[in-house]
This record gives structure tokens, C-alpha cells and sequence, in this order.
């Protein structure tokens, strides 16, 4: 089957993630086309027998270009098979509040575009001190410490279970038919 693997990503770990899925669906059998959001425009949906889309939560958002790209081809994506992606540092813990936080990103994400996947996983990110800005690193050294993580300023904290994502993938991908 032919699958779209679109993404957004702000510092690169959910590039990181549509890499992973499209190889591993490439890994299956399935024809893949992975792209970044931002180069969707005028993309046909309808040449895919199914999709999966990933994007990362910041600032309670995911990326312009993605929420832009479901919202226009909410129809079309809807008709296949699909799979979302939602990659946050949230997903990582196993805080109560942050989970129901996450869930109901995903949720308005739904409500925004009009699409609704047949299946949402929330994929652990990571810090990428090497993406950052002087702010925007103070700002997530902050946000370890209040979590009693250690973290490395000077290089990247990836949390993504690579295994648990490639068996949601693959679980997903098995039932393509």
C-alpha cells in the first residue's frame, strides 16, 4: 500500500519520528512518501491508500503547517486509513495532569482540522539543547529541573521508546488491508 508519512517539526526530533515510521513501513513492504508539512501544498491525498501524520506539541500547538495541511485535506485524510502521532515531552512522564493535557491537545487538534484519525499515539520527545535558543534553553533546564530530570545542556535528552513506537507502527500497519 502507498502511505503518506507527513510531518511538522520545530527542533527535529518528530523529523526523527516520520523517519523511523516511513522505514519501518518502507521495512513492511508499503510504498512511502515522507514530507515535511511546510512542502505539502497541492499535495493529492487521495494517491495514498492511508496516512500518518506527526507533530510536536509547543506552546500547547502543534506546528502552523500541519494543522494547516489536515485542515485542508481533512476529507480526503479522513477517508483512509490514519494514524497521528503526538510527540511531547509529556508523553515521557507519567504525570496525571500532563497526560490529560496532552490528550486534549490531540483532541482540539481534531476539532481545528476536521480530521479524525482512526488511531492517536502520544510518542515521547527529547530536549535538543543544540536547537535552542539562550531562552528557550534557560526556559527547558528549568522545566528538567522542576522535574528532577538531569539533563545535558550541552547535548540532546532523547526519551522516544523507538521499541513501543515501532510496535504501535507495525500493530497500525496490520491491520491495513
Amino acid at each position: 500500500m502507498k502511505i503518506l508519512v507527513a510531518y511538522g517539526t520545530t527542533e527535529g526530533q518528530t523529523r526523527k519520528v516520520a523517519r523511523f515510521v516511513a522505514d519501518r513501513l518502507v521495512d513492511a513492504g508499503h510504498a512511502v512518501e515522507l514530507l515535511d508539512a511546510n512542502d505539502a501544498e497541492g499535495l493529492d491525498v487521495g494517491r495514498f491508500g492511508a496516512a500518518v501524520l506527526a507533530g510536536s506539541i509547543h506552546g500547547g500547538r502543534y506546528q502552523p503547517a500541519l494543522v494547516d495541511f489536515a485542515r485542508g485535506s481533512a476529507q480526503a485524510l479522513s477517508a483512509r486509513p490514519g494514524l497521528f502521532l503526538s510527540v511531547s515531552l509529556s508523553a515521557a512522564g507519567d504525570d496525571a495532569g500532563e497526560w490529560e493535557g496532552i490528550r486534549a491537545i490531540a483532541d482540539e487538534f481534531a476539532q481545528e482540522t476536521g480530521w479524525r484519525p482512526g488511531r492517536v499515539e502520544h510518542v515521547a520527545g527529547a530536549f535538543r539543547f543544540g536547537e535552542y535558543d539562550y531562552f528557550k534553553a534557560w526556559m527547558m533546564r528549568r522545566i528538567a529541573r522542576e522535574k528532577g530530570e538531569t539533563v545535558d545542556p550541552e547535548g540532546d535528552t532523547e526519551y522516544t521508546d523507538w521499541a513501543a513506537l515501532g510496535a504501535a507502527v507495525d500493530d497500525w500497519a496490520g491491520a491495513l488491508t
